[in-house]
């Protein structure tokens, strides 16, 4: 984990250079809600100097020249391509903005503005991009070149959002509510005890504290987001007389059933939306690439499939899970491919396959009849483009795929319908993360598992599944397991010695064999047959 961590450390500036160098000026929409948030800070008597912190292509720094054309702004980032785009901007001067590479964590503010010279430092979704034990630094730079009295105004990612349930299913995490999205930039997601804290340390004591819930819908998509963020006004004191009130921080009240409001007496924060763009888009506030998908290469004993996904930008707010390829799904169809008599000649049927599919279409090519399912839509229209470029006849018709929803009396009775017999091999990869769905899965396999049973035990029907532990423990999937008439036959977990003379499943795999193919150590296999 530390060297996982480091790599994303030191390569901050470059995954930021690469996604300005990618997405230009066109990822994140104008921050137009700044004046309507906070315009006593910016307005009043004489020129106010402004600090944009991670000032990115400008998309707080020209709203504000244009709504108060008499302040100058610091505008400075760590990303050289992103202060080269403020300084293309079209209504970019040197008499309103001083633009300027500087990394925090780093290098000196002072070097580039004047100790107690800026009025407002404004920090709007840019400290969450910094590890928390670098944060103190970044604080500590701003003070110097703050005025007392001066303001920091801060907007950011709070713990609970939907981007950070994301990424709590998948192996991004860093530290604790700290993660690296896709592309290699990082986010933090903070509480408020957390960021009254850091910001305390370091003598910036605050004034206004709120947390903002809003659920956020994009139809074209079916993405729907419930997004959560943290805002908040700090103080610089530093020791002049000024004297808070000894109460906590007005408590600002930003969550509203229908429309998010900052303020009793602001306009619904329509321009929000408008900053959260779509795709990854809706986890960063940007625009939709040209192209939602990217394609994977996977290879398995001979066999080439180049796999159609989501793209990786917009994975983290995605709802549908189906849209992905999975750890498990890599390791199963390993397994399916290197043997492949788990499914010869039977009647095999995938739960939950998702749009890649991989583990259908490598059992197809030694199961008599293959069934491919998924409860999304959206995740079998990509689904069938991928048999489609990947398989050729006889596999190509051998290889069914139908919706079922697991519990779903109409979808489990046309799969009945197709095959009366039921299904010898069943197999879900990563469909046990949803604590409500165990029931219904486990009672979908057992409608539609066959009933025919041998003495052998790799020879009767049986239920497969692999996945990482998430919010379902084991206890619960083997009571759910009971109540629908399974029992746990064998299981298998990375690093656990078995022996292998004992379990079905470790005969699958040989030494060494997998490593490739096992990309976390937290991967689980459990197989199940009729009690």
């Amino acid at each position: 984990m530390l060297c996982f961590a480091d790599k994303y450390e030191r390569d901050a500036k470059k995954y930021w250079d690469q996604f300005y160098r990618q997405h230009q000026d066109k990822f994140f929409k104008d921050r137009h809600y700044l004046d309507k948030e906070w315009d006593q800070y910016f307005s009043g008597s004489g020129r106010k100097e402004i600090l944009e912190v991670g000032c990115g292509a400008g998309n707080a720094v020209f709203p504000l020249i244009a709504t108060y054309p008499d302040v100058l702004v610091h505008a400075c980032d760590f990303s050289p391509r992103a202060v080269n785009l403020v300084k293309a901007h079209k209504d970019f001067t040197e008499t309103s903005v001083s633009a300027f590479v500087c990394d925090l964590t780093i290098d000196d503010l002072s070097k580039q503005i004047s100790p107690a010279s800026i009025d407002v430092v404004t920090m709007i979704f840019v400290l969450s991009a910094v590890s928390p034990e670098k944060m103190p630094l970044v604080l500590q730079n701003i003070k110097k070149v703050l005025k007392p009295n001066g303001y920091v105004l801060f907007r950011d990612y709070a713990v609970g959002d939907l981007a950070q349930e994301r990424f709590s299913s998948k192996d991004q995490k860093i530290s604790e509510n700290f993660y690296v999205r896709g592309d290699g930039t990082r986010a933090f997601y903070f509480s408020n005890e957390f960021l009254t804290s850091l910001f305390k340390e370091q003598g910036l004591d605050a004034e206004e504290l709120g947390l903002c819930c809003k659920q956020v819908e994009n139809r074209a998509r079916e993405l729907v987001m419930n997004r959560r963020w943290v805002q908040a006004v700090f103080r610089y004191t530093d020791g002049v007389n000024y004297s808070p009130c000894s109460e906590a921080p007005t408590q600002v009240d930003l969550c509203h059933e229908e429309n998010v409001r900052c303020k009793d007496d602001a306009e619904p924060v329509k321009d929000f939306v408008v900053d959260m763009s779509e795709g990854m888009a809706f986890e960063m506030f940007g625009v939709p690439t040209t192209n939602d998908n990217e394609v994977i290469k996977i290879e398995l004993e001979g066999c080439d499939f180049k796999i159609k996904v989501l793209s990786k930008e917009y994975q983290h707010t995605c709802k549908s899970t189906g849209l992905m390829l999975w750890e498990s799904a890599r390791l199963m169809a390993a397994i399916l491919a290197r043997n492949p008599n788990i499914v010869a000649g039977k009647r095999v049927l995938e739960l939950g396959c998702g749009c890649g599919g991989i583990c259908s279409m490598v059992a197809v090519q030694s199961a008599c009849m293959v069934v491919a399912t998924d409860g999304d839509i959206k995740a079998l229209d990509l689904l069938a483009q991928n048999i489609t470029s990947n398989l050729r006849p006889p596999f190509l018709t051998k290889l069914i795929t139908k919706r079922l929803e697991w519990g779903n009396r109409d979808d489990i009775e046309a799969i009945k319908a197709m095959n009366n017999e039921g299904f010898e091999v069943i197999i879900g990869t990563d469909v046990t993360y949803v604590p409500e769905a165990i029931l219904p899965l486990f009672s979908t396999a057992r409608e539609l598992i066959s009933s025919n049973r041998t003495a052998e035990k790799d020879r009767s029907p049986g239920l497969i599944l692999c996945h990482i532990f998430r919010r379902v423990d084991e206890p619960s999937l083997l009571s759910a397991a009971s109540q629908c008439g399974f029992r746990l036959v064998d299981k298998w977990a990375k690093g656990n010695p078995i022996d292998q003379s004992q379990s079905l499943i470790s005969s699958w795999f040989s030494e060494n064999s997998f490593n490739e193919h096992i990309p976390t150590s937290a991967l689980n296999i459990m197989y199940f047959q009729i009690d």
